[in-house]
């Protein structure tokens, strides 16, 4: 056994104590756990089998710590043998919940709160916070626009909150609110994550809780001895998603190419079977209308590339070579999606260093991501720092300070609106739509990428400069060499400091006083190239953009706790807050640059005028209170209540009151309960309203543009008519639930119903047009969300080696709109029973759900023609009733044949995720999904689709094989001939079932004992490898329905993300 001695000198009450320090939950010894002496830095530590020794004063109190177990505070008392039991630290932080202006326990709380810890968090490789949460948490939906690096996921908390107005949650970081990008938080500095569903958690933010509130709480030090902590992992990025089921081999393309224009000819026109095989050959490789414009084969004289049954001549060999103005040229086509998406590095490094004593607390990070994206020219660099302390000065008086810094350099690549839009091309598209018979680059004769005069690589714009051809999508430029070429660059500096004093002024009653500061400066450069594009001929474009952000919070606290006969427990808060935001914006745009290397507005030449300043402000403040009560820690009752000013509003309306009341009984308390099985059940339920302030600004006022008025004067132009009368938009929220652990916990969880109303929501109404405007805001309208959420978590095995665990989270909820405005109800169903409005694809009535699909709906297809049928309603003459039938008239059925057809909404989404540790050894898998709702597959149609005009240059999906035709007439695929518009029309046939099934991680990890460890002064030392995006699977290969919960897909966009990482993390 280690005999450990402090540097107090021995006195006569001094004392031995020997004892053994034990996990709390298996009985195994903590090796080399810290013991420190109370006050001072002196102590020692327990040996690897968990057994200390230690001379101390009789009085003393220890404290004893370790990695991954809480701190606990023993005193000696005159004793000589102390044996101490240390609980996991996962319990400590399960019990612990950060609330509105305090933290509280699990058990204290009435409302809806998950908590995420440190090891929930870091497993997920990603700059932004919020894909930490995805699949973890009950009651929240994510949608992902982009795989681009440091994209933002869209999170809606109990569903759709709003139509106008913004959906996003309030993050609050380390108990101020958060307006920054999320993405310039270091998951690795974050303790812990509460989400924050309900009234009795978020009417505390009174005008901006609605929406739910994300609590963030950055590390501190633990009591004990300092440590560092250094983690670094490297990894490679790849595409995850796997493309639709398209056509990728150029003489399958030909194939099906030749077959719409064999179609066309034969059963539209009447041609023989030998004349439409001439003639589909002659137009296939021709510029004609029709026509593919290129031929990559080389076929012998003679021959036709296209044989007459169909398939393409064995004899072509693929490769054409060319003569053209004095130049061979190798006609060879690309995989235009090998070519836009590579593999990437990726890598990350973090170092803390962290101490406390019983007085004070210290907490230091430094942390550098390199993330490289999958396409070029898109990449994300970040420095990150943190430095949180605060100091007990006196028994009155503790104050404390937190501070970080970011730097960070986004490149943007083509994905500058994150759908891929860049000067005019959309490289996604591009690549993905493009038949597999056309080149990227320009090749000569030997197969060599040419280059051009100022260097760069030859790519093919389809316009004939290689060799001639001609394609019919052809332009001025290649949107992979745009991505290349143009740059999208963002850099920039994000500054916040944050103070606080506790005043103790009584027992049991505090002040608290915090500020915060936050500054955040971004500039944005965009520079299109002077080369090729349709800036070209202007010698290429500069665009600055820079934009500032400043916020103050400040917050005063003034609570009181006290306990009265023993079981009478009550704390009262009373506070105020003040928030100011302001922002500011500043732009200029620049042509004719002198150097392709000058990305300054002074290294281009000609202004265009194109330039302007604007600045905007946001204030909010509020005085709040809230009361809590507990009976003996069994029953526990609490009240809340907000009134909040918004300068959001017209002064007449510019304040709101916002409240909640909850409650709690914790029935396994309770002496006549009696089931030894039942650890805790807990029912509770709450209720209360939360405000939404969060619409554009200045609504309330008449907006005018100044404008130049034709002749260098001055005139201003009328563009938005105010509302006064405009104010919030209000969340009535009730929470019932109940919270269970069963057989030693081996089995918790939570059962939760919630029904979020959401009053006066924000609409824009027209007008007439001799208004002089086109709509004003205004707030009429109501909408609801009610459903349910579990969340179980259970240990299937724990042993004294093995712990093998499991957890799932569900949600079900339907939403439904309760009321609209008169002058939206507009619309009538085609089968007249439903009024409402038509928005697209889309019909909002009341009853309904906000994402009821109205689309015509698909009759099959006609045997006898291969023609696309759809069914109508058309009024009977004699009984003057409506009647269904069937038409081949797609225009027919889209103005009178349209029918709800279902909703986006899901029956069932979540997450579900197993551990497994033995030993050093841990393993975890977790995985997301959903089950239910209808997403409309727009990119199956657009590959479905029969080819007209210029679209003869996109490829196609396989499905296609299995079209109509003379001798197939049993299928739901109409005949694909060239020329058919409405084959892949908008109808019920491209909605398709939602669910989808995600292995989101898989990690595991080996942490070496410490008695290895310890030879080489390290505390711990892990190794581990990681996995992000495993496995995807929906219901049609290539569909993504998590891009939007709305039910709407976008395929030509930044595709999801594989991360596959080894790392490091070393404790010392």
């Amino acid at each position: 056994m280690l005999v450990l001695l402090t540097s107090a000198a021995a006195l006569a009450q001094d004392v031995t104590v020997t004892g053994k320090v034990v996990d709390s939950s298996t009985g195994e010894p903590v090796p080399f756990a810290s013991i420190q002496l109370k006050g001072t830095l002196t102590g020692g530590s327990t040996d690897a089998d968990g057994n200390y020794s230690i001379l101390v004063h009789d009085d003393a109190v220890l404290i004893f710590s370790s990695i991954g177990y809480q701190t606990q505070e023993v005193e000696v008392a005159g004793r000589a043998a102390i044996n101490v039991n240390l609980a996991p630290d996962s319990e400590m932080l399960d019990e612990t919940i950060v609330v509105a202006f305090g933290t509280t326990t699990k058990e204290a709380f009435t409302g809806s709160a998950t908590v995420l810890k440190t090891d929930d968090l870091i497993k997920t490789q990603s700059s932004n916070v919020s894909d930490a949460l995805v699949g973890k948490v009950a009651g929240v939906q994510f949608a992902a626009a982009s795989g681009r690096p440091g994209a933002d996921q869209t999170m809606y908390i109990r569903g759709y909150g709003s139509i106008n107005a913004e959906k996003d949650p309030l993050w609050i970081v380390d108990g101020v609110p958060y307006e920054g990008d999320i993405n310039n938080i270091n998951t690795a500095d974050i303790e812990s994550i509460s989400v924050l569903k309900d009234a009795a958690s978020n009417a505390l933010y009174g005008a901006r809780g609605a929406n739910g509130v994300i609590m963030v709480t950055t590390k501190r030090a633990k009591a004990g001895r300092a440590t560092v902590t250094f983690d670094a992992k490297w990894g490679v990025n790849n595409k995850a998603l796997q493309s639709y089921d398209i056509i990728d081999n150029a003489g399958e393309f030909y194939e099906m190419a030749y077959m719409s224009l064999y179609n066309n000819y034969t059963i539209k026109n009447g041609m023989s079977p030998s004349d439409a095989y001439a003639a589909a050959n002659a137009l296939l490789i021709s510029t004609n209308a029709g026509g593919v414009g290129y031929n990559v084969y080389t076929v012998p004289e003679g021959q036709t590339l296209i044989g007459s049954n169909g398939r393409l001549n064995p004899n072509a060999t693929l490769g054409r070579k060319v003569q053209y103005q004095g130049q061979e040229y190798l006609l060879y086509p690309d995989n235009w999606m090998d070519e836009i998406y590579k593999s990437s590095f990726r890598q990350e490094y973090n170092v803390s260093v962290a101490g406390a004593t019983d007085r004070a607390n210290f907490y230091a990070s430094l942390g550098y991501l390199d993330n490289n994206g999958i396409i070029a020219g898109s990449a994300n660099d970040r420095l990150t720092a943190r430095l949180r302390a605060d100091y007990q000065a006196k028994k009155w008086l503790k104050v404390g300070a937190n501070m970080s810094y970011t730097h960070f350099v986004w490149e943007n690549g083509n994905d500058i609106s994150s759908e891929g839009a860049s000067d005019g091309g959309n490289a996604f598209a591009s690549s993905y739509m493009m038949a597999p018979i056309y080149p990227v680059y320009i090749r000569d004769g030997n197969g060599n990428i040419m280059k051009d005069e100022y260097g760069f690589k030859m790519y093919d714009f389809g316009d004939g400069r290689n060799g001639g051809a001609l394609r019919t999508n052809g332009g001025t430029s290649n949107d992979l060499q745009d991505i290349q070429l143009n740059k999208y660059i963002s850099e920039g500096n994000a500054f916040s400091a944050s103070g606080f004093a506790d005043f103790t002024l009584y027992k049991g009653l505090k002040l608290t006083v915090n500020g915060n500061v936050t500054i955040d400066e971004t500039r944005h450069t965009t520079m299109l190239n002077p080369y090729y594009g349709q800036f070209a001929e202007s010698g290429g474009v500069v665009s600055k953009e820079h934009g500032r952000q400043i916020a103050y919070n400040l917050q005063q606290l003034l609570s009181y706790t006290r306990t009265f006969n023993e079981v009478h427990n009550m704390n009262i808060l009373l506070g105020h807050e003040m928030f100011n935001n302001k922002e500011y914006g500043l732009y200029a745009t620049r042509s004719g640059m002198f150097s392709y290397d000058n990305l300054e507005l002074s290294g281009a030449v000609v202004d265009n005028s194109s330039s302007g300043s604007s600045i905007s402000e946001y204030n909010n403040e509020g005085y709040f209170f809230r009361g809590q009560y507990d009976y003996d820690n069994r029953i526990y009752f609490s009240a809340s209540y907000r009134r909040d000013a918004s300068s959001k509003f017209h002064p007449d309306h510019r304040w709101g009151n916002f409240w909640s009341v909850g409650g709690a009984w914790i029935l396994s308390d309770e002496n006549w309960f009696n089931a030894s099985w039942v650890d805790m059940l807990k029912i509770k339920a709450s209720y209360g309203s939360q405000g939404n302030d969060n619409i554009p600004d200045y609504l309330y006022t008449d907006y005018y543009a100044i404008s130049n008025d034709g002749s260098g004067g001055i005139t201003t132009v009328f563009e938005r008519k105010g509302n006064p009368e405009i104010t919030w938009e209000t969340n009535s929220n009730l929470n019932v639930g109940a919270e269970f652990g069963f057989w030693k916990n081996r089995l918790s969880g939570s059962v939760e119903f919630f029904n979020r109303k959401t009053s006066d929501m924000l609409f824009s109404l027209p007008v007439p047009s001799e208004a002089g405007y086109n709509y004003y805001y205004t707030n009429i309208g109501d909408m609801a969300n009610r459903g349910v959420e579990i969340a179980l978590n259970a240990d299937l095995i724990r042993t004294r080696d093995l712990v093998w665990s499991f957890s799932l989270n569900m949600t079900h909820y339907r939403n439904k709109l309760l009321s609209l405005p008169d002058d939206y109800k507009t619309n009538t169903t085609s089968d007249g029973k439903m009024t409402g409005l038509i928005d697209g694809n889309y019909f909002r009535s009341e009853g309904s759900s906000f994402f009821t699909f109205y689309l015509p709906t698909y009759a099959g297809v006609d045997e006898a023609t291969g023609e696309s049928m759809w069914y109508v309603y058309q009024e009977n003459p004699e009984s003057g009733k409506l009647e269904r039938t069937t038409t081949k008239s797609y225009s027919a059925a889209n103005a009178n044949g349209r029918e709800v057809q279902g909703d986006a909404t899901p029956d069932l989404y979540g997450g579900f995720g197993t551990s497994l540790s033995w030993k050093g050894l841990d393993f975890s898998v977790n995985c997301t999904y959903q089950i239910g709702g209808q997403v409309y597959d727009s990119g199956y149609a657009f590959f479905m689709g029969s080819p007209t005009g210029t679209s003869t240059g996109f490829t196609y999906h396989r499905d296609l094989w299995n079209s109509w035709t003379q001798t197939n007439t049993k299928t739901d695929i109409p005949r694909f001939a060239y020329g058919d518009t409405d084959s892949a029309k908008p109808s019920d046939r491209f909605l398709i079932d939602a669910s989808y099934l995600n292995i989101q991680n898989i990690t595991i990890g080996y942490t070496l004992p410490q008695r290895i460890t310890k030879k080489f002064l390290v505390e711990s030392l892990r190794v581990y490898a990681t996995c992000d995006n495993v496995w995807y699977w929906s219901r049609r290969q290539g569909l993504d329905p998590r891009q939007s919960i709305s039910g709407t897909t976008n395929p030509f966009y930044y595709a999801p993300v594989r991360t596959i990482s080894g790392g490091i993390t070393l404790t010392f």
